[in-house]
């Protein structure tokens, strides 16, 4: 914090001075605390009376925002009739974009929240209406929501038209704010940075239209999910300043958030590789000796990744491994499994027919980006031909059958150029068709358990799971399961579906391989455990990890620290030198499907975690679904309804 004070009271130093000396290009006095965000920023950049600027009395509370930015300009509004919604699109929320297909943002206002004169040309001049209600809210009180549609961390185009799918969440009452952002072809920290700009941006106009901007919630699956989780815990990190003076995003403002809603977040990639291993390792088959002492290995350092993070469980014990198949955060993985199980059948009604489950999977109205076309794919539910999710043909057994041949793949341009509004009714899109991400489904576990039945009691759905051997165990006077083991859940419903270093590949081929790029849409390697254990093997790869890891990108910043930069735990865990360095958001939502092969399954119980454990966090809702995969996993009802419930339980608890 020391830091943070540092930069702020230099930043309005200097502005101080550039306005003294007639060289200040545009700074803005803004005096509404909902312009800057969290109640703790305002009161650190009020408290910068050093800083040389005169000020009267009436502005003494207020922030120094610097920027050339236009703020929203109200005589230009569209008006969708149907859903009853004003809105503009192609917003800049940056100075200096690197790219006007994703760096501009769309604007979705529900009508009531506004008076309007049509100027007879199509658009509309408006008035903020603040007798105006929708589903509780009015024009000040208003939430505002924002889609992370980024599947493997691919950019999202910025709207360009109406986008049907926001009366969803403007017919809640909400305010649907939906901006572009870069992906992983630039390189990380490109996806957040934008989406902090934007969230800058529409604090410093906020006074222009509706919304109460110290309510913002995200909302993502996946790569999505990720990010949405880095936007609820960076907030306000100095490690994003440099990035986002190169774009020149709004400073004096805080792009702090709310709340996150993270659906299957692929995330903590710092140890992504170890935890996979770990997880999901024993159901890897087919490997050569090397590959399976690189996969033991890994396993083995998650061991000591865990005893050094300090996780701890609700009552404030030490959650710890004493090998890889033992201990207290065994016991307590072990627990998430049996709650899903339990979960499951006490929300299904009986008889079930699974064959008829939901997959859950749907659309947040933002299109993904084709990182390597420079667009969107088409969002139509058919996948690019290059994009079928399977990994390189040498790689069959769930790694490369020749860590010294593993060739890399290759992607070729087949997307197309269409706009976020082209997708807004896509709820059938699988995302795994699109995101561009190297699985082989070959290689996972396939269960010979016959699940496709339909079962007249829960006992007979125990007994189905229990048909090869008996692993569970059901009361059913308490609804309480227990299993036996990890390994065995995991060897019929969580089989490995990535390829050895299932993060960061041999080949530097995966999707986050090219997120840690340089901005070049190339692959970078980024993992330093895979590195040293590289290393220690005397793997031939090993030269490839160490010179990659001592590369910096264009700002100067390490390996490392962009890594840092994309881990949420760096910035949650006391054992991290970035805890207590960020804003950190108060409400959190996390789901994921107990059986996608994506990621390990403690990735979303350590954000959850480590969530619970971080003051000033008021609220976790944390649950793994059974009988879902890599999807917007809900235990009951639609992905949507259940998060706009969840913000307005957030904002009625305030």
């Amino acid at each position: 914090m020391k830091r943070k004070k540092a930069r702020i009271l230099l930043e309005a130093m200097i502005i101080a001075a550039m306005v003294l000396s007639g060289c200040a290009t545009n700074v803005v006095s803004e005096s509404s605390q909902s312009d800057v965000g969290s109640t703790e920023f305002a009161a650190e950049m009020a408290s910068q009376t050093e800083a040389g600027s005169e000020k009267t009395e009436e502005d003494d509370s207020s922030a120094d925002i610097s920027t050339t930015l236009s703020k929203i300009d109200n005589a230009v509004w569209n008006y969708n009739s149907d859903d009853d919604v004003y809105y503009q699109v192609g917003i800049a929320y940056c100075e200096n974009p690197v790219s006007e297909i994703y760096e501009t943002a769309g604007i979705f206002v529900p009508g009531a929240y506004m008076t309007a004169t049509d100027n007879g040309d199509g658009t509309y001049t408006c008035e903020i209406n603040e007798a105006g209600e929708v589903s509780g809210y009015t024009a000040k009180t208003a939430p505002i929501v924002i889609p992370v549609n980024t599947p493997g961390y691919s950019a999202m185009s910025a709207p360009t038209d109406y986008e049907s799918g926001c009366a969803d969440y403007t017919s809640a009452g909400f305010i649907y704010y939906n901006p572009g952002c870069r992906g992983r072809d630039d390189g990380a920290p490109a996806g957040v940075t934008d989406l902090k700009a934007a969230v800058r941006y529409y604090r410093y106009t906020a006074d222009e239209i509706p919304g109460d901007s110290d309510r913002i919630f995200t909302f993502g699956h996946s790569g999505g999910g990720a990010q949405s989780a880095l936007m609820g815990t960076t907030g306000d990190s100095d490690l994003y300043a440099q990035y986002l003076e190169e774009i020149g995003a709004v400073s004096g403002v805080s792009d702090s958030i709310c709340g996150a809603m993270c659906w299957c977040p692929i995330t903590n990639l710092d140890e992504g590789d170890a935890a996979y291993e770990w997880n999901l390792g024993s159901s890897r088959t087919g490997l050569s000796d090397e590959e399976q002492a690189v996969s033991d290995a890994l396993a083995e350092s998650y061991v000591t990744y865990i005893n050094n993070a300090g996780f701890v469980n609700k009552d404030g014990n030490a959650l710890t491994l004493d090998d890889e198949t033992s201990g207290s955060y065994y016991d307590y993985v072990k627990g998430v499994i049996e709650t899903s199980l339990s979960d499951f059948l006490a929300d299904t009604e009986f008889p079930y027919d699974a064959s008829a489950s939901s997959s859950g999977e749907g659309d947040f109205g933002g299109a993904p980006g084709g990182d390597d076309a420079g667009g969107p794919p088409d969002m139509d539910g058919e996948a690019p031909s290059d994009m079928s999710g399977d990994g390189p043909s040498d790689m069959g057994g769930g790694a490369p059958s020749d860590m010294d041949n593993a060739a890399a793949s290759e992607t070729e341009d087949t997307s197309s150029e269409t706009t976020a509004s082209d997708s807004a009714d896509a709820d059938e899109v699988n995302y795994e068709d699109i995101d561009d991400i190297s699985r082989n489904e070959d290689a996972s576990a396939s269960s010979s358990l016959d699940l496709d039945g339909t079962y007249e009691t829960a006992a007979d759905y125990i007994d189905a799971l229990n048909a090869e051997a008996e692993w569970v165990s059901y009361d059913e006077s308490t609804g309480e399961v227990t299993i036996t083991d990890i390994a065995t859940f995991v060897s019929y419903f969580k089989g490995a579906s990535k390829n050895l270093g299932a993060f960061d590949q041999f080949d530097r081929s995966q999707g986050e391989n090219t997120l840690f790029g340089f901005g070049d849409g190339e692959g970078a390697h980024f993992d330093a455990t895979l590195s040293g254990i590289l290393e220690n093997l005397g793997s031939d790869y090993a030269s490839d990890y160490a010179d990659d890891l001592a590369k910096t990108d264009t700002m100067g910043t390490d390996m490392q620290t962009r890594v840092n930069m994309y881990t949420p735990l760096y910035y949650l865990l006391e054992s991290e030198e970035g805890f207590g360095t960020s804003t950190v958001a108060k409400y959190w939502r996390i789901r994921t499907g107990i059986e996608q092969g994506d990621t390990s399954l403690s990735t979303e119980i350590n954000l959850a975690l480590a969530l619970n454990a971080y003051e000033g966090v008021e609220s976790v809702d944390f649950t793994s679904v059974w009988g879902q995969g890599h999807t917007q996993a809900e235990r009951t009802g639609s992905y949507k309804e259940n998060f706009i419930a969840w913000v307005n339980e957030c904002i009625a608890g305030e």
